[in-house]
């Protein structure tokens, strides 16, 4: 196997999904706030602007597309906003590993794909900027060393579910996409758009998102098979599964 890509969210670093982002969003509305915007339009403005990024289509970075239209749906300069967004990210947005739960078997994983591939990624969804990435990394144990590539807002042109976000890994990559297996835990976004792609894909089932119009009929398991499979070369060349339509 050449690559082995893991998702983030709910695959790596297990969470509540809605408690995490009423805290996320309320870490970051008191960090914005104060720069002269209500709650609520602030809240919206950054609604707006990630599914700005869900679609883009290639043409500016996801950071770009981001400020943009938060700048546009607000009426703003965006410079002030960016800079205390930075901060944020770099200090409070912490505070939301208060609302994750532990994966002692996080470090395992990744070590255990280290053996039996050439490169190891990240592929969290890139609607966060790298600082937000490397924190929820480390929420589990796991440093900017362990990948070979990270994926986030500053770096990508594309998101999930959009194929086009894997093409562009493996290309940046140098492999095939039939050479790599995606991790994930989310029917559409990770096991259909991936093999989509053309990439192998592993669903893992601890904290599934189920899309009944992307049922996922490949290779799946708990985290902890998960790990046993990557332990075992022999299984993982010819990995292949297809999601329905």
């Amino acid at each position: 196997m050449k690559a082995i890509l893991f998702d983030m969210d709910r695959t790596l670093l297990p969470m509540d999904e809605e408690l995490f982002i009423k805290t996320y969003f309320g870490g970051l509305a008191r960090k914005l706030c104060p720069l002269g915007v209500e709650k609520e339009a602030l809240i919206a403005a950054i609604w707006k602007a990630t599914c700005g990024m869900i679609q883009n289509d290639g043409s500016h970075t996801n950071y770009e597309v981001f400020w943009q239209v938060f700048a546009k749906e607000l009426s703003v300069d965006a410079t002030a906003f960016i800079e205390a967004s930075d901060a944020f990210y770099q200090k409070e947005f912490y505070d939301v590993k208060a609302v994750t739960a532990e994966n002692p078997l996080a470090v395992e994983a990744v070590k255990a794909a280290r053996e039996v591939a050439d490169y190891v990624v990240l592929a969290s969804q890139p609607i966060f900027p790298m600082a937000a990435q490397l924190a929820r990394a480390s929420f589990v144990g796991l440093k900017e060393e362990d990948f070979d590539l990270i994926t986030a807002y500053e770096t990508e042109s594309y998101a999930k579910p959009n194929p086009k976000y894997y093409e562009s890994i493996c290309k940046r990559l140098g492999v095939e996409p039939k050479d790599c297996l995606m991790i994930g835990n989310d029917e559409k976004e990770d096991m259909y758009a991936a093999s989509q792609a053309g990439l192998n894909c592993y669903l893992v089932t601890d904290h599934i998102n189920a899309r009944e119009e992307y049922p996922w009929e490949g290779p799946r398991g708990t985290f902890a098979d998960m790990i046993e499979m990557l332990k075992n070369s022999d299984s993982i060349s010819g990995y292949w599964g297809t999601a329905g339509t």
